[in-house]
């Protein structure tokens, strides 16, 4: 489950990735366009350490993109280039905010999810001492929940960005797709899929074998 604060950050995470996404190559948009939030899915960190949080944005009329990002109280050793940059928050303080390809937190996450169906995680707020559930933007799915063993994953011995975006580690591949429905996206092997209001037929998110 994932804890949310009703918090004023600074720049808020659409601003931080409008500076960021029009240097990626595989993003496409219009680079003056407001970077707008479509839908957005967590994964649970088992540590409670490492927020992990996925938006779908959209700038103008361009595509749909995938951003996987983690939030972390600390660098990350070794991640420099994954950095998206940091954000100040009202009740949490200084955040690295990284592109979440980079961080094996969610290499383990994404894989659980694939693998395990473990889903998305329910987002709450605390309000007088009561839990006040946050309704899904989305719904995500797998097509290998119970079908395969759960390897143990290993280190993450490289990430090659692209579209797919590729996380190799030691027992697996993960292939995050970052333009959703692109033409000749279709991944291969155990598949996640995904949908959101105003989009029924299942879209292609990440994949693993």
């Amino acid at each position: 489950m994932a804890l949310l604060h009703r918090a004023e950050i600074r720049p808020t995470k659409l601003e931080l990735l409008a500076t960021w996404l029009p240097g990626r190559d595989w993003y496409q948009g219009d680079t003056d366009a407001q970077v707008a939030r479509v839908a957005a899915y967590r994964f649970d960190d088992p540590a409670g350490e490492v927020g992990i949080e996925t938006l779908l944005v959209r700038a103008g009329t361009g595509p749909v993109h995938q951003v996987p990002l983690t939030y972390r109280g600390a660098p990350l050793d070794g991640a420099e280039e994954w950095l998206v940059g940091t954000v100040e928050h009202s009740v949490l303080g200084t955040r690295w905010v990284y592109d979440a390809c980079g961080d094996p937190v969610y290499a383990a996450a994404l894989a659980d999810a694939v693998l395990a169906g473990s889903g998305q995680a329910e987002e709450y707020f605390e309000v007088d001492g009561a839990r006040e559930v946050r309704p899904a933007s989305m719904d995500i799915h797998t097509d290998a929940a119970g079908t395969v063993e759960i390897p143990r994953l290993g280190a993450v011995r490289r990430v090659v960005d692209g579209d797919p975006t590729v996380i190799v580690t030691d027992a697996i591949e993960l292939a995050v797709l970052r333009r959703l429905g692109r033409t000749g996206s279709a991944p291969t092997g155990a598949t996640l899929t995904g949908t959101w209001d105003g989009v029924t037929a299942p879209l292609a998110y990440a994949s693993l074998r």
